[in-house]
């Protein structure tokens, strides 16, 4: 029964490797994306397993099929470990440059536990703050213990797990709160003026997930960031997109959203800083994002403690250092997928009920 057991094994996870190729955007093909590291883990067990049951032919096509298994898997998430080249630039030790340190925390709307989000938000004196599921009562907690601090706020309180409420140091500019895709999913957008006379634009996102419940594929999550992406790709300002994507760093959408705006990611060649699940060590993947344009350097980036919510908090900081961005690896989309980009945000729009 053994054999069996791991011939069927290796068998399943051969399937799930060859998942997430399918062009469907099905929630349950998509969820393939998630778990790399984890089937990695699964494959070496189950290769390792057959090994010590015997050498017979099936047996070395168990390990064979393993192998193969663990090589698609980690090539997948190899960029988003130390062992990759950093596709932002570690900064200069030159704390005169331009510096911004942005926080994004999920609270999970059902949780209550404000105040040890709030001593981490205290002793770490982000310049912004972006809480996500945050309904009113999470929205009265936030203000009493922020609003002296981070006076310049945007606040959509929400009882559908997309509540948003984002908290800034210094004056917010030209503030947008938009629906982009759904009348029921917010977005923010701003500019946020620095003391050197620059203005970064701002995107917080939280697009709806493919999933049981919420949605049957993925098409408004892919369409939303693929819009937000197209528009930053069209300005080459100075920008900084953030919140819980609902995706994680290396699937083909979020790749693909880098390529079309042409947005970095920091973890890559550091580290994937999981966000999700807070609870489960083991399944684990990196929902909460951070993404710059090329004209950041990063200075530091953690991943903080739980605070009760099903997600950790994330935090980084970043220097603003636009006579470096030559030295960043920006990434770029051929004619071809922004063509698929333009399809799939036309398809959202027609599909959702949000702002035309």
């Amino acid at each position: 029964m053994i054999d069996i057991g791991l011939a069927v094994a290796a068998a399943l996870l051969v399937l799930s490797t060859l998942m997430p190729l399918l062009p469907l955007r099905v929630w349950w093909v998509r969820g393939f994306d998630f778990p790399r590291l984890q089937l990695a883990g699964l494959a070496l067990l189950t290769g390792v397993l057959a090994l010590l049951w015997g050498t017979d032919a099936w047996q070395i096509g168990v390990v064979i099929a393993c192998l193969l298994v663990m090589l698609v898997q980690l090539a997948h998430v190899l960029p988003w470990t130390p062992l990759w080249r950093k596709q932002v630039i570690d900064a200069a030790d030159d704390t005169e440059q331009a510096q911004l340190t942005l926080m994004v925390a999920n609270v999970l709307t059902d949780n209550r536990n404000a105040d040890d989000l709030m001593r981490q938000i205290h002793a770490e004196q982000p310049d912004l703050v972006l809480t996500l599921e945050s309904d009113a009562w999470w929205g009265e907690q936030l203000s009493r213990a922020l609003d002296a601090g981070w006076p310049h706020s945007v606040k959509i309180p929400l009882d559908n797990l997309y509540g948003m409420h984002l908290f800034c140091r210094r004056p917010l500019e030209d503030v947008e709160v938009k629906w982009l895709i759904q009348s029921d999913i917010p977005s923010i957008h701003a500019w946020l003026p620095m003391p050197c006379g620059t203005r970064l634009r701002l995107h917080a996102v939280h697009p709806r997930p493919p999933a049981p419940g919420e949605s049957d594929d993925s098409l408004w999550r892919d369409g939303e960031l693929l819009l937000v992406g197209k528009g930053i790709h069209q300005h080459e300002q100075p920008t900084l997109l953030f919140g819980d994507l609902n995706d994680v760093a290396w699937s083909r959408t979020t790749r693909r959203f880098c390529r079309i705006s042409g947005m970095l990611d920091p973890r890559r060649g550091r580290g994937m800083f999981s966000t999700f699940h807070a609870k489960y060590p083991l399944m684990r993947w990196p929902l909460d994002h951070i993404f710059v344009s090329e004209h950041f350097t990063l200075a530091d980036m953690r991943r903080l403690a739980r605070f009760g919510s099903d997600h950790f908090p994330i935090i980084a900081t970043f220097r603003y250092r636009p006579a470096r961005a030559d030295e960043n690896d920006t990434p770029e989309a051929d004619r071809e997928e922004r063509q698929e980009a333009n399809e799939t945000i036309h398809e959202a729009r027609r599909e959702g009920d949000g702002e035309a």
